[in-house]
Parts: C-alpha cells; structure tokens; sequence
C-alpha cells in the first residue's frame, strides 16, 4: 500500500464522522491529534510524551472510557507543565474533539492502528501528511485551498531560487509551511540528506535555517504537526506578520511565499511601524514586509505569489511598486494560469526579485512570461503539472537571453510568451502598472466560456475593492461634521 492509496483510506475515515457533525476542514485538525501519536511511535519519537497517552495505551481502550480518556489527552499534552516540549503542547494547544460518539472515536484509531505503516515510513511520514493536506485542499467543501499552494507551484518557485546550505530563509504567510518542507527536501537533495555537512551545518539547517509565521492557529497546528514530521525544528511562529509581532522577521537570505488575499477585517491597517506605506491592503502590506526583510547584499531574494491587483493598483500601491522597483531587482513575472487555486476566477503572478545594495534604480528590465493565454484549462481534474513549467523553467535558467528573444519578437511571433520592459518603459505606464498583457486568444474572443467570463468579472471586482481600499485611505481623518 502505497501514500496515496493510505491518504485515500484515512480521508474516507470522514464520513465516520459526519453524524457528529464535524466538517472536512476539522476532520483534519481531528486526525492530526491522533496521527501525531502514532506517527511518534512509528519514529521512535515518544520520549516527550508521558507515558499513559503513548499510542499503546490509546489503542488499548474503547467506549465511554476511550472517549474520557482523549479528552483528557487532549488538554494535558497542551499543558506545559504536564508535557515540556513546546512542538507537542504547540500542536495540542487549546486541543478540544467534537467526536462525541464513542464508537466513532474507536473505529478511527483502530482503522488507523491496522494501516500499513512500514510502507508509510518507506515513503516518508512527511511525505503522507503532505498528501493528506493536498487531499483536504482540492475539497472544495473543505475550504482548505485558501492556505494551500500547489506543491508542483511550490517546487518550481524553490528550484528556481536554488537555496543554498548557510542560507536563512522565511515564510511570513507560513500556512502550513508547505514552501519551508520544499525548500528544506531541495536542500537535503543537494547534500544526500544532510550528510554531506557538518554537526554544526546539520544543526543550522534543522533548527534555523527555515522560519515562518502563521495567524490561524488551526491552520498553525497543521504547519507544526508537518515541520516535525520531517524532521525540522525552526521557528514557527503563531501570530499576524502585518503587526508588531512579525518585526522580527528581517535578514533574510530568500523568502518563498503566497500571502493571503483580501484587506485586512474592517479596512484596518497593519500595525507594524516598520512599513513605509499605509494601506489596508493585505497584499501590499506583505509585499513591502518581504522586500524590506531581505538582506541588503545584493544577493538576498525572494519568489511571491501575488494576485493581479497588486501589479496595477493606483494611489499607494503605485508607491510600493516603484519602492519595489527601486530597492529590488525585480528581474521576472510569471503570469499563473486560473484556476490553479481551487478557487474560480482568481488571477495570480509569481514575482521573482532580489534585494540590491542600495535602496534606488536596482531594477533596469522585467521579463514577463505569460502562462495564462492560450493555455489548457485547469481545476481539480486538471490540475497543475510539471510539464506545465517546462518552456517558463528552461528559459528562465538560460545563461543568456537567447532562448527568451526567440520568443521576444513581437513582430514575427506576436503571441510569444516572452516579452521584456525596461524599466523606462514601464514608468511610462499609467500608474507604473506591471499588469502587461499582450498574447490574444486564438479562438474567437467573443465565445467565452462560464470560467472565462467569472475570471473577468473577478477581476474588474478585485479592481473596485482596490479603488475603495485606496479612498477609505484618502478618506480617513476627516470629519464628516466639518463643513
């Protein structure tokens, strides 16, 4: 048995508890509590857990009495004074279970208990969490897809930034830390799992090299629960990197991430007093936190996925486009296909930048690829694969322009996927807008599709909810009594 064919059976363990009413979403906070036991003891890692709430003890009861027992499991492992690792009492923190039929619970363990473990560990215990959280996110009733980037994105977005043994990297929209686990796996890749290096390098890569902050503390608790099952021990914060409390995020050599999307609860401002410019955009505020916590060496570096209104919104976002464009390098655009997200109509770029020296004109070109035109369509059935990437990866990586410029020019390959803009060029832009489109669809533009048509509707709302946030700005202050 296979990790898919084991993800399949423990994501079929939900329909057990739909008479209890638990949804999708929690039904994988709910397995992690259970998982983390067993995957403990088949890793050998139960020293931190008292020795009555080991799986042994847990698989050993049944009725009312396992159900009074998991309870109680459930806060004492969330205790510190009861249990002194601070991973376990971080995953079991505020831990509560909705599974109130006691033979609901007890089918549950069992069925996990007679899973076939060894071919688990063959794989990787990582590897299965991985896919477990990949199944609750193309579940669209789990709702889970706001906090999950595609692995095949995610991987792409690390080779592409080639991390290197020493480096610090971060995640300050850490989700569950899904681009921290590529970049750590690239690493581990690159020198035969880590034993190529030193004690003192394996130390650094297991316990600082990879960092990251996430607001949801369930959605925290699936990040924690997957940084220890592979096997990593960095800071992983719970808590909003927009205030006070993500400013220790700085020096970083790369930062790999997807903030999420939207303006922050009541058009409020991030509290954090380290940024230059004031928005409610949610966005915004992540893009100027990410380039400002990269090291000033002209080699830090940074891969963001962004939604289409941070490339054209007018008023402050102008303002941290060319801040961005004056600190940074920002070198590429990679223009994402729809429906990659889980999500319809939602429009997204990968930003690929590095942080120069000085803090003006670090930015002389931007090449833009396009992989939204003239594409396959894509969704759950049809998702994202590595082949997608091939042409975008290849040129990218040339060690000269070459391969791009076959595709740059505009008069005999007009719908080439590659075009690049000085930085002359784009300044001259209304707004200093990065939103450059310039392939057209080789069907007849007037028979659109449902999806195509909801992608420009989106759009044009993403477009209006910009132009609120940016007047609620202008706004604020004053007094509606004054005449």
């Amino acid at each position: 048995m296979n990790n898919q064919e084991i993800v399949a059976k423990l994501w079929n363990e939900a329909n057990v508890l739909r008479d209890d009413g638990i949804t999708y979403q929690d039904y994988v906070t709910e397995l992690t509590y259970i998982l983390f036991l067993k995957m403990s003891k088949e890793q050998g890692q139960e020293d931190d857990i008292p020795e009555k709430y080991r799986w042994d003890s847990l698989v050993e009861k049944d009725g009312l009495e396992l159900k009074n027992f998991y309870r109680q499991l459930l806060i004492d492992l969330g205790n510190p004074e009861i249990v002194k690792n601070n991973k376990i009492n971080l995953i079991y923190s505020n831990a509560s279970t909705s599974i109130d039929e006691p033979a609901n619970l007890e089918k549950i363990i069992k069925d996990i208990d007679e899973l076939d473990w060894f071919s688990a560990r063959e794989e990787g215990l990582g590897a299965l969490y991985e896919g477990l959280l990949e199944k609750n996110a193309s579940e669209t009733k789990s709702g889970a897809g706001q906090y999950f980037t595609p692995r095949v994105l995610i991987n792409v977005m690390v080779k592409l930034m080639k991390p290197q043994v020493g480096e610090r990297l971060n995640d300050p929209a850490a989700g569950t830390f899904g681009f921290m686990i590529a970049a750590n796996q690239y690493l581990r890749d690159q020198t035969d799992d880590y034993f190529d290096l030193t004690d003192d390098q394996q130390k650094f890569e297991i316990e600082e090299a990879f960092s990251g902050m996430e607001l949801v503390q369930t959605t925290h608790r699936l990040a924690m629960m997957n940084e220890y099952l592979h096997g990593m021990d960095g800071k992983l914060e719970l808590g909003d990197s927009l205030s006070a409390n993500g400013k220790w995020m700085k020096d970083y050599d790369l930062v790999l991430t997807n903030p999420p999307f939207g303006t922050k609860k009541g058009g409020e401002r991030a509290t954090r007093d380290d940024l230059t410019f004031e928005t409610s955009n949610k966005q915004l505020n992540f893009l100027q936190t990410i380039y400002n916590s990269l090291k000033k060496n002209g080699k830090a570096r940074a891969a963001v996925v962004v939604p289409d209104n941070v490339l054209f919104a007018d008023g402050v976002g102008e303002e941290i486009r060319k801040d961005l464009l004056n600190k940074c390098n920002l070198h590429t655009i990679l223009r994402l296909p729809t429906g990659i997200f889980y999500a319809q109509g939602v429009q997204t770029n990968v930003l690929f930048f590095t942080r120069g020296e000085s803090d003006k004109e670090n930015t002389k070109e931007t090449w833009i690829y396009d992989m939204r035109n003239n594409m396959r369509s894509f969704g759950k059935r049809s998702p994202l694969d590595d082949k997608d990437f091939t042409d975008f990866i290849e040129k990218y990586q040339a060690d000269d322009m070459s391969k791009r410029q076959e595709d740059y020019d505009s008069q005999n390959n007009p719908n080439g996927r590659w075009r690049k803009f000085t930085i002359d060029e784009i300044m001259a832009r209304p707004n200093t807008s990065l939103d450059i489109s310039w392939m057209t669809e080789e069907s007849d533009e007037e028979d659109k599709s449902l999806s195509e048509i909801l992608v420009e509707m989106n759009k044009k709302s993403m477009t209006i909810s910009a132009a609120i946030a940016e007047l609620t700005d202008i706004l604020e202050g004053i007094d509606d009594s004054e005449e």
